[in-house]
């Protein structure tokens, strides 16, 4: 029964890898599709290099299943067509948009006539590349769970590296800028280290957290000491704020901790604490800084810049933006047909959110939030699936990384939210930001191969013991369920409605010769969420077949695991 399980769930998982395959083609067609239209568009002409382009696509493409389909065999077959179809739909907007910079500004020497999207495509390579080797080095998810706190202290570095900057960028100071080296983001990786963290000191720190506090108002606090580690971050986020001038990377950072810490303890408590904190927090230092009281005034009044007398910090994309979006009624006016140009770099920023609103509509702006929220469902999806707290975090603060970013960035052009600067994920030019968000998608698919094994081939051994079972290596497992003892049924049945009855074991027949003949094909123990107990108390253990040998009692152990007696009972025979 347990070979044909696992050959059914083996089958299965063949069968996601198929298509996953039908997914990654579909993906890459409809991204050579959106070339050939914004070409024919532009020029009556198909694209320059269209074949060596769609080749090399392809091929990175066939890499990355085939890492996929040896390496993670159990990973959702949704995650890396949907990071490849983003990606592939990026590199159109920035195409377009190459070939109008390049004609609007044919006498200038500014940066806009740097064609973005050659050097885009290179660091898809270099994206993909890295996350495949992730996903073929990285046994198993849990190998960060060791080095979290390293993982914190070079976060923190990283983060307040940018403040040392002589110069800064467009008013905030967010990028590194080495001699000779190209300039390079560190949020970006920031904000996955800082998920591995975040994960480990939830997993570890979780009941402390959850413990109840007083009761203010109706709602229940957390207690002073516990509320620490949260005014810490929140401290820390103030500071990026005021000294890196970063409303985007504030907000994403404090909003994961609190979106984690509520997945982690399920107290709401700490949700309104967290926007109270985060709301106080925005509101002094949007009165005091400069750079981020123009970023709120502009999109306060964004039409104010148009008046003969405004406030000299309001710049004119908010206004721009607006426009762009408006014009793109329902359907838009067709790739390579609108005026996305008019924005000043709008391919290199979160602008490029304007270009799809533009022409392709509200249809085309629906369908990538679509393939957006569908991304972050699988990795939610994932969450559940996983039996281990870390992992469960790790999926579930990835997840809301992503979608806090894209909220910032979308809610900012579209007025919703001041704006922030940050890189729409996959869309937008930026090595830093394709090659952090291609390192979350090679997480998720990891994350997702051992949620998958859990579902489709449980019989397989974990790659580290649960805490559960780390104490009872060698051990036998035990019968919990009375009904494997004999006791209050007839000797020879079994636990558990529709398994056949057998006989019972000889009382004559000797004992096993040791521990090691417990049932290798055993399911493994499923534990509920985070170690909590499940709801209505604890619940008996199922029964394991027993496969003619008596049933074994738990017996207490001394250290190591090691049992203080023998385990087996005394041969009534003897």
């Amino acid at each position: 029964m347990q070979s044909t399980a696992r050959g059914e769930g083996r089958r299965l998982a063949a069968r996601h890898r198929n298509i996953e395959l039908g997914l990654l083609a579909l993906a890459v067609a409809v991204c050579l599709a959106g070339h050939i239209d914004a070409s024919l568009a532009l020029t009556d002409k198909l694209p320059p290099g269209l074949l060596v382009h769609g080749l090399s696509l392809g091929a990175l493409v066939a890499v990355a299943h085939l890492a996929v389909r040896r390496f993670a065999p159990y990973a959702d077959p949704l995650i890396l067509p949907l990071g490849v179809f983003l990606t592939g739909f990026g590199l159109v907007l920035l195409d377009r948009l190459d070939f109008s910079y390049k004609a609007a500004h044919p006498l200038k020497g500014d940066y806009q006539k740097v064609p973005a999207a050659p050097g885009q495509f290179m660091w898809v390579f270099i994206s993909v590349a890295a996350a495949l080797a992730l996903i073929v080095f990285v046994k198993h998810h849990r190998f960060f769970q060791r080095y979290v706190y390293l993982m914190m202290a070079g976060a923190l570095i990283l983060l307040t590296a940018p403040v040392f900057s002589p110069t800064d960028s467009f008013g905030a100071k967010r990028w590194i800028k080495l001699p000779g080296l190209p300039s390079f983001e560190p949020d970006e990786f920031v904000k996955v280290a800082i998920t591995i963290f975040f994960a480990g000191y939830l997993m570890a720190n979780r009941d402390a957290l959850a413990l109840a506090g007083r009761k203010v108002w109706g709602m229940t606090l957390p207690r002073g000491r516990h509320a620490g580690p949260v005014l810490a971050i929140w401290a820390v986020s103030l500071l990026v704020l005021i000294f890196e001038r970063d409303l985007g990377t504030s907000l994403i950072f404090f909003g994961l901790f609190i979106v984690m810490l509520y997945v982690a303890t399920e107290r709401t408590s700490w949700v309104v604490l967290g926007i109270i904190m985060a709301v106080g927090g925005a509101t002094v230092v949007g009165t005091l800084e400069p750079h981020v009281h123009g970023r709120v005034e502009a999109w306060l009044h964004p039409l104010d810049y148009y008046k003969p007398v405004h406030d000299p910090a309001i710049s004119e994309q908010p206004a721009e933006a607006l426009f762009s979006l408006g014009t793109g009624h329902m359907t838009g006016t067709g790739l390579g047909s609108g005026r996305p140009w008019l924005i000043g770099f709008a391919g290199r920023s979160d602008f490029i959110f304007t270009t799809i609103g533009e022409e392709l509509g509200l249809a085309g702006v629906t369908a990538i939030l679509l393939v957006y929220v569908l991304l972050i469902q699988r990795g939610l999806r994932t969450a559940i699936g996983l039996t281990d707290p870390f992992g469960k975090l790790l999926a579930a603060g990835l997840s809301a990384a992503l979608a806090l970013q894209i909220f910032v960035v979308v809610g900012g052009v579209s007025g919703l939210v001041p704006l922030t600067g940050k890189a729409l994920p996959f869309l937008a030019a930026g090595g830093s930001s394709l090659l952090a968000n291609w390192l979350m998608v090679a997480l998720l698919i990891k994350l997702s191969d051992s949620s998958g094994r859990t579902a489709l081939d449980p019989v397989q051994p974990t790659p580290e013991p649960l805490p559960a079972q780390s104490g009872q290596a060698g051990r036998p497992a035990a019968a919990s369920d009375p009904a494997s003892t004999g006791q209050g049924q007839n000797q020879g049945q079994t636990a558990g409605a529709g398994r056949p009855q057998t006989p019972g074991p000889d009382p004559t027949a000797p004992a096993p010769a040791g521990p090691g003949l417990a049932d290798p094909g055993a399911l493994t123990e499923v534990r509920p969420a985070f170690g909590r107990p499940p709801a209505g108390g604890p619940q008996p253990a199922a029964p394991q077949p027993s496969y003619g040998y008596p049933p074994v009692e738990e017996q207490p152990t001394h250290g190591y695991g090691r049992p203080a007696q023998s385990p087996f009972p005394p041969n009534p025979s003897v």
